[in-house]
């Protein structure tokens, strides 16, 4: 006998998917199947700073990542929203193997306290004007986080590959910066 249960289908919770989308996009797990972690595997500090094409180095796409992290999160903890496209680029020198590590321990770092404070918003915050109606709403700017964020991420999948070719290819304008 089949007993019919007068239920309405569990509601999404909007924040929990965000922050779910975030960690997969760092860690694994997203529709990609193509995430940072894995991404920075085997990446040398060497490599991290080389500038291909006069393209921007692993380095700097990792860093101009993490500053809008950083940016959105600050706001996030009730912080006014202080910063400026300009000042993206402006990544720290990584001059060795430990400012490698380090600048990519701070991003991973940085990415699940954002995560965190997603998780634990109430779903009608995302619906709130950021900062000044001029950037949207708050989903808005966090899910464009995540678009923006793999649109770099295939750029360092580029680089990687390109820089396999280096050593085969003496045509290919490496400098390290």
């Amino acid at each position: 006998m089949l007993i019919l249960v007068d239920s309405k289908p569990a509601k999404m919770n909007l924040p929990k998917q965000l922050s779910t989308h975030f960690r997969t996009f760092y860690t694994g797990g997203n529709y990609t199947g193509v995430n940072l972690k894995d991404s920075m595997e085997g990446v040398t500090w060497q490599q991290a700073t080389t500038s291909i094409f006069n393209c921007n180095t692993i380095a700097v796409l990792i860093y101009h990542m993490n500053y809008y992290v950083r940016l959105v999160t600050k706001v996030l903890q009730g912080h006014p929203l202080e910063g400026s496209d300009k000042y993206a680029f402006d990544a720290p020198p990584v001059q060795s193997a430990e400012d490698w590590e380090q600048l990519k321990n701070s991003v991973f770092t940085e990415a699940e306290n954002i995560a965190r404070i997603i998780e634990q918003l109430p779903p009608e915050k995302l619906d709130e004007i950021f900062h000044d109606e001029r950037y949207g709403n708050y989903y808005r700017n966090l899910q464009g986080i995540v678009e923006h964020n793999n649109y770099h991420l295939g750029q360092i999948s580029l680089l990687k590959k390109i820089m396999t070719q280096v050593p085969a290819n003496p045509n290919i304008p490496v400098q390290t910066k």
